[in-house]
């Protein structure tokens, strides 16, 4: 049985990744971040490390490990002061990768599995992005995750330790936080949206089919040295993924017409350009290349993930009330 070190094990998509490892066969070393976490999965060995950084001690939770997928990083954090946010992302995010990494090399382990994400590349695509097209990350956290991927392949090339690197785009699925339950709870609202013009596309993946590609990342040795970008392979626009959502949730959608030009001044007026971008934008990736290589194929369709979600949303209001 193969022992793996799962860092970020209590987040949303460590909890759904340590059950696949175990049933895979995997002995499960799993990073906490202090002893009896609510979180933490069953089945696991659970490490207590309090902090990632660049001076994190790594000894007592790479013992006999063979693999690493390291999950956990710093996100966004709501209303922080945009000076000084580059330097706290990157404490943790590349300081705290590279540091992970050379203790990994040190300590024998034979694969090392990055979640990155598909914003190193920017924050719009005009066409969908491809794993040979130049990053440009433009916000703090993909800067950060962009030099954690460089510090982990630097770490990684004098022991010859074996890495992938994962890009996602945004991930959902029951128990998601942060900008997908924000658009879970704005469709239970059912505000009308003035978005019935746009016509985007976004690029999405369920938590169980980036769960899934890891696992193969882990067992595979073609993925050697490879990074990947992974996606459910149906691509939404704003309104579509809207309605999808407020349909799962016995909702109404509804939207009337507001011309683009409008809501992006808007968005400059109001301080919320971040947010009216997200809504107007492309962001679409080409995840041919992990299709063709690993022969991966998604397990979960966007139908499925999406009424999965909604329905772990639904459930969890009801609990609320009672």
């Amino acid at each position: 049985m193969s022992r793996v070190l799962v860092t970020g094990a209590t987040g949303f998509v460590g909890g759904v990744l340590c059950p696949v490892l175990i049933r895979a066969g995997y002995d499960v070393i799993a990073h906490v971040r202090k002893q009896g976490h609510p979180n933490t999965p069953e089945g696991v060995t659970p490490s207590v490390v309090p902090d990632i950084g660049p001076d994190t001690d790594w000894t007592a939770a790479l013992g006999g490990v063979e693999a690493v997928v390291h999950l956990a990083a710093r996100v966004h954090v709501m209303k922080e002061k945009a000076g000084g946010a580059l330097a706290k992302f990157n404490r943790t995010n590349a300081d705290g990768t590279a540091s992970l990494a050379a203790a990994a090399a040190a300590a024998g382990v034979r694969r090392f599995v990055y979640l990155s994400t598909v914003k190193v590349m920017g924050e719009t695509s005009a066409q969908p992005f491809r794993e040979s097209d130049t990053p440009h990350p433009e916000d703090a956290y993909g800067k950060s995750k962009l030099a954690g991927e460089k510090a982990l392949i630097e770490a990684a090339e004098p022991s010859g330790m074996e890495t992938v690197i994962l890009r996602p785009p945004l991930v959902y699925g029951p128990g998601a936080k942060g900008n997908v339950l924000s658009l879970l709870k704005f469709c239970r609202l059912a505000p009308p949206l003035p978005f019935s013009a746009v016509d985007n596309r976004r690029s999405l993946i369920h938590v169980g089919n980036l769960a899934d590609a890891i696992l193969l990342c882990l067992d595979r040795k073609e993925a050697t040295g490879q990074t990947y970008f992974v996606r459910d392979g149906e691509d939404l626009s704003t309104p579509d993924l809207i309605r999808r959502l407020a349909a799962a949730l016995g909702r109404p959608a509804r939207f009337f017409p507001v011309p683009e030009g409008f809501l992006r001044l808007a968005g400059r007026i109001t301080g919320k350009d971040p947010e009216v971008d997200r809504a107007l934008g492309n962001l679409q990736i080409n995840d041919d290349k992990i299709r063709r290589e690993l022969g991966w194929t998604p397990p979960v369709n966007v139908v499925q993930g999406l009424n999965e979600t909604a329905s772990w949303f639904a459930t969890e209001k009801t609990a609320q009330k009672r």
